[in-house]
């Protein structure tokens, strides 16, 4: 199979409330917090969860993108499963957000969790994910057409679809994270909590760096992007 030509080929396709509660400054020492007794983990992500779920909502709302904005927050306890988040649709296009323990568990503060909730539920109030699929269906549509267009096999050209089809959909999954962590910092700070705080979770995360198509920004981009949406939001 001619990958350096396929590889050649996909090159060609990279490419409403208005009040803000002002936390207070958080103290350094905080940054380094150790994790909470998992009873008090529980009640922080309960907490967190009824003030931030009806703010998504309202926001998802005011946005109109979304079909329905009644979102489902679960939590995954399965045993062994890392800390994670997720966002996805069920069955009848529902809207869920799902919480591994070991997420719920290895969270600072409530700051951290409420972010973490916003940043989920912004994927859903952007269209993140029938976003993806139409970039996803273009990519390999394009990369079939210049395939076939170069004479290659027809397993040649399935191949070059495939790969069109994720070059296409990771060229935007950084865009995506990006937007998903403005607005989830603007839900988070609706709902009153501190979004800058939060960010540090990504302080605890490997660092993906600057690795062609990778799927997420670097964490340093994004505790920017969420402190430069405070700022502007604040109007300092």
């Amino acid at each position: 199979m001619r990958l350096p030509l396929i590889a050649a080929l996909l090159m060609s396709l990279g490419g409403c409330v208005t009040s803000y509660p002002a936390p207070p400054p958080v103290p350094e020492a905080e940054a380094v917090a150790p994790r909470q007794p998992a009873e008090t983990a529980a009640r922080t992500f309960l907490s967190v969860v009824a003030r931030v779920e009806p703010v998504a909502e309202e926001v998802c709302r005011a946005r109109g993108v979304a079909r329905t904005c009644d979102f489902r927050i679960v939590v995954d306890d399965r045993p062994g499963q890392p800390p994670n988040a997720f966002q996805t649709l069920d069955s009848r296009g529902r809207p869920v957000i799902g919480f591994t323990l070991a997420l719920i568990a290895d969270a600072r503060n409530a700051d951290e969790l409420a972010f973490v909730l916003g940043h989920e539920a912004a994927h859903h109030i952007a269209g993140h994910i029938p976003r993806r699929q139409d970039q996803a269906l273009g990519g390999a549509l394009v990369a079939g057409v210049l395939a076939q267009a170069s004479g290659l096999t027809p397993e040649e050209v399935r191949a070059a679809q495939n790969l069109g089809a994720e070059v296409a959909a990771r060229s935007y999954s950084r865009e995506f994270e990006l937007e998903a962590d403005a607005l989830g910092a603007e839900i988070a700070l609706i709902a009153g909590f501190d979004p800058v705080r939060g960010s540090g979770f990504f302080d605890r995360l490997p660092d993906p760096g600057d690795r062609f198509l990778g799927s997420h920004p670097p964490n340093a981009q994004r505790k920017a992007q969420v402190a430069a949406t405070v700022q502007r939001l604040r109007g300092s």
